[in-house]
């Protein structure tokens, strides 16, 4: 029986992928159970060549998969989620890789409690480490802001952990096949957008009756230039402040919106992503082709309100409640920025 899916995702990464494979390798039980699928998105940089040669040296270990034409990342899981056979599925990026026992403690877990999802920690992953690193606590990040080493039955908690912590990415959530549905009516990853896995795993979440924190590192998370955040543009500034929007719709009548503790990390995270794109919006004039700053930060503005649950006056309210003066004064001044012309 196939009781998980390690989902690795490729394209051009032929400098990280042996280490991330091997990461998953070295840890597969001896009785099986563990489909490790990796598909290659049409690299370029012989990374489908890397994939055969590798499969070649771990026979029966990886299952190859290959897209016929480049889809993006949302893509390429969406084709592995509907390929899974396992009954959990624990999306790895290509460039990334599992730290030691990372499976067997999932498997403890699973074999003890059998939560619908599973949340771990992980480890930012420098190629030099300095001090100022290490003071920042990078060995040991927290994706989770919650009960932890339990099994606890809290949908709304579970969602309010994920967006109070905003470490909404796919690697750090092991989730049920089940969760996902099928490619019709399920959850899967929107293709084309920025910012997808804040768009999806709160809708999986959202499905869940169960789940299991370990407060433990179990993926390393490599830290390279060319990522998201540092290549921001302003339609990566609108996709950031629109991901939760599907996330707000589906909680619309639902009794987890009663939730306090979500409705404040629901509008805090709306307030995050705002802050990040007003600043990138307001950073100076709009690139060919973009939509003009002013227009743009409108439309940020329209995304916070159609995702938080509380209006900015409550939302400020609520920090000044808390004391949280410097968070309440920045949210402020960048929901009522102006761009220069």
């Amino acid at each position: 029986m196939t009781w998980l899916g390690v989902l690795v995702p490729v394209y051009n990464v032929a400098p990280y992928l042996e280490e991330c494979l091997a990461s998953v390798v070295q840890q597969l039980p001896a009785d099986g159970g563990v489909q490790l699928l990796v598909l290659d998105d049409c690299s370029t940089d012989g990374s489908w060549a890397l994939m055969q040669q590798l499969d070649r040296r771990w026979p029966g270990r990886l299952q190859l998969l290959q897209h016929a034409h480049n889809g993006g990342l949302s893509a390429a899981r969406n084709t592995m989620i509907d390929a899974a056979t396992g009954d959990y599925l624990w999306f790895l990026d290509s460039d990334d890789k599992l730290l030691p026992g990372a499976i067997a403690g999932l498997q403890a877990i699973v074999r003890g409690h059998a939560p619908d999802v599973v949340l771990c920690d992980f480890a930012v992953w420098r190629e030099r480490v300095r001090l100022k690193h290490r003071l920042r606590g990078e060995g040991h990040r927290r994706s989770f802001d919650g009960p932890a080493r339990r099994l606890v039955r809290d949908r709304a908690g579970l969602m309010a952990g994920m967006l109070g912590t905003g470490q909404l990415h796919a690697w750090s959530k092991i989730s049920r096949r089940a969760l996902w549905g099928d490619a019709a009516a399920g959850v899967r990853f929107p293709v084309g957008r920025y910012f997808e896995d804040m768009a999806t795993m709160p809708l999986m979440a959202l499905r869940a009756d169960s789940f299991f924190y370990q407060p433990s590192p179990w993926v390393a998370y490599r830290q390279r230039g060319g990522s998201i955040l540092a290549t921001m543009t302003l339609a990566k500034a609108l996709d950031q402040s629109a991901a939760l929007l599907p996330l707000a719709q589906a909680l619309q009548g639902r009794p987890e919106l009663q939730h306090a503790g979500l409705r404040l990390a629901l509008a805090q995270h709306a307030a995050r992503s705002l802050i990040g794109a007003m600043r990138h919006a307001c950073r100076g004039p709009a690139a060919a082709g973009d939509a003009a700053p002013s227009a743009v930060a409108d439309q940020l503005r329209r995304n916070f309100l159609d995702t938080s649950p509380l209006t900015p006056e409550a939302l400020a309210g609520a920090y000044l409640r808390r004391g949280w003066w410097l968070r309440r004064h920045k949210f402020l001044r960048w929901f009522r920025a102006q761009p220069r012309p």
